[in-house]
């Protein structure tokens, strides 16, 4: 039975999902699950969780929960990471508040933006540091890696390092099921191709196979559009897909970040007629918090039932895939080694991978539309530019990569850009790599 490293499992109710969907595959009931977390309160939790977890699971896995990272990746064959680095307070807070003062809104900032650059730069050193760790401890191990900016950190693992990794999003899967209900269509009945960057892919087909041959499932998603039924949340994607003739996987309130067109402080009237969730990672973190002690007791309470259900997460199926050999088709972030013809070789791409013993396999996708490649380079110019400043310490680097940022160079002026990096680099003090 293999050993399963979990970086980050204070993160329970994650934890949690994903430890149901390893357990719940027979082959792998009996695995070495080793939780690592530094907030050692949060990881006694997620034992507990854990426990319970394999109970309900009818599982009898060996659990060790242990604050030693290297411990925890010792001999591990599959590593899942899913840390933040800084948390909320103080480092997200610093990535929204200081850029307020200059105007600048966001809605996530975990991807780009002024507040991705940061996240960026402060989590990349982690992920190289662990890396390194694995290169010593579990050199044949895969990293599956959940952690945001993903194509920043994927474009930096491989890079700099030897280890075998793929980034994991649920947005490709997660986005076909919210169009299938939005069409009527069960997800069941749905054949689709995605291609493109994490957070910023598209439906390059969505159709269905029928008695008379496939159907093209396009015409219905523009019919929502015709007949009024976009879903408020949603209006973003919706006016993005209209212009462009594809549908993204990322949501509406993160796709308003990464391009200039949504949010703009002085026109109130496109926040609310995009109905735009300015702070709303704020907002969902703060909640949270609030909640987490009355979460942390439900979960912990014996007497209170722990539902365990299947997510549609990639993890537990690439780990059986590797283990037994079962073939499988994921959607996975890898280098672009000859995968997309029009996006630049060695950036981060988000492509169809078969997934068996051999490992995870990325699939050749072709070039993509135009219009589409032309986007996606706006965000991978941000990318490169700050796995370029983590990589060599170059401080003008930041100030690129905030230059060219879609959303933070339509808002601000190049004065503006370089006192806004060079607040929140001396904000975020030793968060941040050396810089010079």
């Amino acid at each position: 039975m293999p050993k399963i490293a979990f970086i980050g499992a204070g993160s329970t109710v994650f934890a949690k999902n994903l430890l149901g969907d390893i357990l719940s595959f027979p082959e792998l009931s009996g695995s070495t699950i080793s939780l690592h977390d530094i907030d050692a309160e949060r990881l006694r939790t997620s034992e507990v969780v854990a426990h319970r977890v394999a109970a309900s699971s009818a599982a009898r896995p060996t659990i060790e929960a242990t604050t030693d990272r290297r411990r925890a990746l010792d001999g591990a064959d599959h590593v899942i990471t899913m840390f933040q680095i800084g948390g909320y307070k103080p480092s997200t807070v610093v990535d929204f508040e200081i850029p307020k003062k200059y105007g600048l809104r966001q809605t996530i900032a975990d991807t780009l933006g002024i507040g991705g650059i940061m996240r960026g730069l402060r989590t990349i050193p982690v992920l190289l540091d662990l890396c390194r760790d694995m290169e010593a401890l579990c050199p044949d191990a895969w990293l599956l890696n959940y952690v945001n900016p993903m194509a920043m950190l994927c474009w930096a693992a491989g890079r700099a390092t030897s280890i075998k990794s793929v980034g994991l999003c649920h947005s490709v899967q997660g986005t076909a099921e919210q169009l299938a209900r939005d069409i009527g269509v069960p997800i069941g009945d749905i054949n689709y191709l995605c291609a493109g960057i994490n957070h910023m892919a598209f439906y390059l087909r969505f159709e269905r196979r029928t008695a008379d041959g496939v159907e093209d499932l396009y015409p219905l998603i523009r019919r929502v559009v015709e007949e009024g039924r976009v879903p408020a949340w949603n209006r973003v994607r919706y006016d993005v897909f209209t212009r462009l003739g594809y549908f993204v996987t990322e949501s509406s309130e993160h796709l308003s970040e990464y391009v200039p067109w949504f949010i703009k402080r002085d026109r109130p009237d496109l926040i609310e007629r995009y109905n735009i969730p300015l702070d709303e990672y704020i907002t969902r973190c703060e909640n949270q918090i609030a909640a987490w002690e009355m979460t942390r007791q439900v979960l912990e309470d014996e007497n209170v039932a722990l539902p365990v259900e299947r997510t549609h997460e990639y993890g537990s199926y690439i780990i059986h895939s590797l283990e037994t050999g079962t073939p499988r088709v994921v959607y996975g972030n890898v280098p672009n080694k000859g995968l997309i013809d029009n996006l630049p070789e060695g950036a981060c791409v988000e492509v169809p991978c078969l997934v068996d013993r051999n490992g995870v396999q990325p699939t050749y996708v072709g070039p993509l539309p135009p219009q589409l490649a032309a986007l996606m380079q706006t965000n991978i110019n941000v990318q490169a530019l700050t796995v370029e400043a983590a990589l060599t310490g170059r401080r003008a680097h930041v100030y690129h990569a905030a230059m060219l940022d879609p959303h933070t160079a339509a808002e601000l002026d190049l004065d503006q850009i370089y006192a806004l990096v060079d607040d929140l680099i001396a904000a975020h003090g030793d968060w941040l790599p050396p810089l010079s």
